[in-house]
């Protein structure tokens, strides 16, 4: 038995070094191009194999494998898509494969997030501290190229799917979001913006209110209208999306002492738009703000159900926000 094994393994010795032998002379000659492979969830080594086969990544497939077993990692296989260059050792190459280093980062931001939420997300994605993307949100060179007149990038960061490449930056994701935001800004707004008199910080902010108010797609150009319709009027806006930014945290009902916060986000106590967005508005509530609805209403109350009743009078609201409390008294599965 002691001599099989020790045939066995000068057998394993010697098909590890003849691999060895062939992935020296196979790799160097390659160019370093940068290919895109996928290794789909759950995959064996065989379809990773194949997979980089396809790719131009590895000539034999089936040697990549017996390699791989000599190295034991034919077990460990992050799925994902990598980016990853021509000419590669397999030994690199697995190791990029169970480390998961290539590996392109996705993230997803929805509308109506605001730094608070993705921050921590982007720095997941990337890999990265939240210290260096909280530093990248920061930056002063986008906040000048952008006229901010904040000290950070919220509102700026355009809700989306993004997919960046393994070792991207925080300030290059950064500015790849921002980059989106400017190629979604029509330029053909900015001559509505001459018509409103207003700047684009300021439509942005009033879109980011009008995300993190809105539950139906059709009533985004009213809940804009009501926003407009007070400013002109002077009124204050008295949006509880900016009573929440001021709190800095999210909280499923407001109560008067959440009111009285002193902040300059607090449209409660202070009139007009605040310094600047409170989230990440998408396109749709971009064109909201630009172009509202022509209503009358100053009031809007959110039903239990989701959508809201809006009123041109005080004391029509007061009966709606009544109202709105029964159903929730009544139907409390609702809320």
């Amino acid at each position: 038995m002691r001599f099989v094994s020790r045939r066995s393994a000068l057998a394993a010795a010697c098909l590890a070094l003849a691999v060895t032998l062939v992935v020296a002379s196979c790799d160097s000659s390659s160019v370093g191009t940068r290919v895109t492979v996928t290794i789909p969830p759950g995959a064996s080594l065989r379809t990773a194999a194949d997979s980089l086969h396809r790719a131009g990544l590895v000539a034999w497939p089936r040697l990549f494998r017996l390699y791989a077993k000599t190295t034991s990692d034919d077990r460990a296989i992050k799925a994902g898509t990598y980016t990853l260059k021509r000419g590669e050792s397999w030994t690199m190459l697995i190791h990029a494969l169970r480390d998961g280093e290539g590996l392109d980062r996705r993230v997803t931001i929805p509308e109506g997030w605001s730094l608070l939420n993705i921050v921590p997300a982007l720095a997941t994605a990337l890999g990265a501290p939240e210290d260096s993307v909280d530093s990248a949100v920061r930056d002063t060179a986008l906040l000048r190229e952008l006229d901010l007149p904040t000290p950070t990038l919220e509102g700026y960061l355009f809700p989306d799917t993004y997919i960046f490449s393994y070792g991207t930056s925080p300030r290059a994701a950064v500015r790849e979001m921002v980059n989106r935001f400017l190629h979604v800004w029509d330029p053909a707004w900015d001559e509505r913006l001459q018509q409103l008199a207003m700047s684009r910080n300021d439509i942005i902010t009033l879109a980011s209110i009008i995300e993190r108010e809105a539950r139906l797609p059709e009533e985004r150009p009213v809940i804009s209208a009501v926003y407009h319709n007070r400013l002109r009027l002077q009124m204050p806006l008295q949006a509880d999306p900016t009573v929440e930014y001021a709190l800095g945290a999210h909280h499923e009902r407001l109560y008067y002492r959440d009111l009285a916060v002193e902040s300059p986000y607090n449209t409660y106590r202070h009139p007009g738009l605040p310094p600047g967005p409170i989230a990440s508005p998408g396109k749709a509530s971009i064109e909201a703000a630009l172009f509202p609805a022509a209503v009358p209403y100053l009031y809007f109350v959110a039903s239990p159900d989701g959508h809201h009743e809006f009123r041109t009078t005080f004391k029509a609201h007061t009966e709606a926000v009544q109202e709105a409390r029964r159903e929730r008294r009544e139907h409390p599965s609702r809320n």
